[in-house]
């Protein structure tokens, strides 16, 4: 039975780590996103319907803690209630919703491809926003 008096976050950080442990990885980096990618392909079709939001949820719990560590993000709630991951003060990022569609859609949609993009997205000027918008 999962501990109730852990915090949102503390349940999170709790999760991803033993995502770590179960994978035999050493760190949330680049390298353990490789190997998240490679797990979530081994378990397109074959994961059973009744464990696919737990999985969902614990591998998506580690791909954000990966964007935390790496790209120095901050765990919160998006503007639809999602949990997720805000880099930089301008991206959400929804780990939950980037591990589903791989395991949907296959390499097309890749989380480690997803993860090496974050630099360049970092990298981009913000938006301008439209002032005829009112």
């Amino acid at each position: 039975m999962p501990d109730t008096s852990l915090s949102p976050l503390d349940s999170i950080l709790a999760a991803a780590e033993q995502v770590r442990q179960q994978l035999n990885l050493k760190a949330f980096d680049a390298e353990a996103v490789a190997h998240l990618d490679n797990f979530i392909e081994a378990q397109r079709g074959i994961l059973p319907a009744a464990e696919r939001e737990g999985v969902i949820m614990a591998l998506g719990c580690f791909l954000g803690q990966c964007l935390v560590q790496v790209y120095r993000g901050e765990w919160g709630t998006g503007k639809d209630g999602s949990t997720g991951v805000g880099l930089a003060g301008r991206f959400f990022f929804n780990p939950f919703h980037l591990v589903n569609t791989q395991l949907n859609e296959g390499e097309s949609a890749s989380v480690a491809a997803f993860f090496a993009s974050v630099p360049q997205r970092l990298k981009s000027p913000p938006a301008a926003r439209k002032s005829w918008i009112s």
